[in-house]
């Protein structure tokens, strides 16, 4: 199930249009006291979130979801006309798994939902390199025992990377395999989300190779 909380109505409509002509199942709130009610009776898989809300603000909303136990493994996709780098690092930094700015690609949309729900479908995996444990199945990635919160997309990043070990990918071919799309433009995308990583991982973090001029890759030894 996909929530969408979304103040315009026309937005809202389209959505949940797009979503079902893709058999995914959808239901939207206008209102975030409405959206509060739906949740504590049933908590979905992922949430559609715009920022600038009536009665209450997104960035509240978000940062109150990740903080419940009971709601903090929803995958939140904000969905926000704030489209400057502050704002995108903020929703980010307070736990949204991905940042689409309006305007947007209805078809650009549907492909990162998509990206999302493939992540339910992964079979499961066990990933060790030295003190770092990464597991599909429990989502979590841990380091000398200690779990790291990582965002869905950082979480994603990893994953490909360890997968792929001592293999080079270029900022544009991470972009495309892990968005889902042929996204152009905003090439810092793929740094700023390295960058989060690397201080997340701390001194593990310095696997995580630049190849300059082109983009990344993690060096297993």
């Amino acid at each position: 199930m996909v929530y969408i909380l979304e103040d315009d109505k026309y937005i809202l409509e389209l959505l949940i249009y797009a979503l079902k002509s893709q058999d995914i199942q959808a239901q939207g709130f206008d209102n975030p006291n409405d959206f509060q009610v739906a949740i504590n009776n049933h908590i979905p898989k992922i949430l559609i979130l715009d920022l600038m809300l009536p009665h209450r603000n997104g960035f509240e909303i978000l940062k109150s979801l990740k903080n419940n136990p009971k709601t903090k493994q929803v995958v939140v996709l904000v969905l926000s006309a704030l489209n400057n780098e502050m704002d995108k690092v903020k929703g980010l930094d307070l736990g949204a798994d991905d940042y689409i700015t309006k305007p947007f690609s209805v078809m650009e949309f549907l492909a990162r939902i998509r990206v999302i729900l493939r992540r339910f479908e992964t079979e499961e995996e066990n990933i060790y390199i030295d003190d770092l444990e990464f597991s599909t199945l429990e989502h979590s990635v841990k380091l000398q025992g200690k779990e790291i919160k990582l965002t869905l997309k950082e979480f994603d990043l990893l994953g490909f990377l360890l997968k792929n070990p001592n293999r080079a990918f270029s900022r544009d071919s991470l972009l495309e395999i892990l968005w889902g799309y042929d996204y152009t433009g905003e090439s810092r995308t793929i740094d700023m989300h390295i960058k989060t990583l690397r201080q997340k991982l701390g001194k593990w973090g310095d696997k995580i190779k630049t190849v300059h001029g082109m983009g990344y890759k993690l060096k297993s030894k």
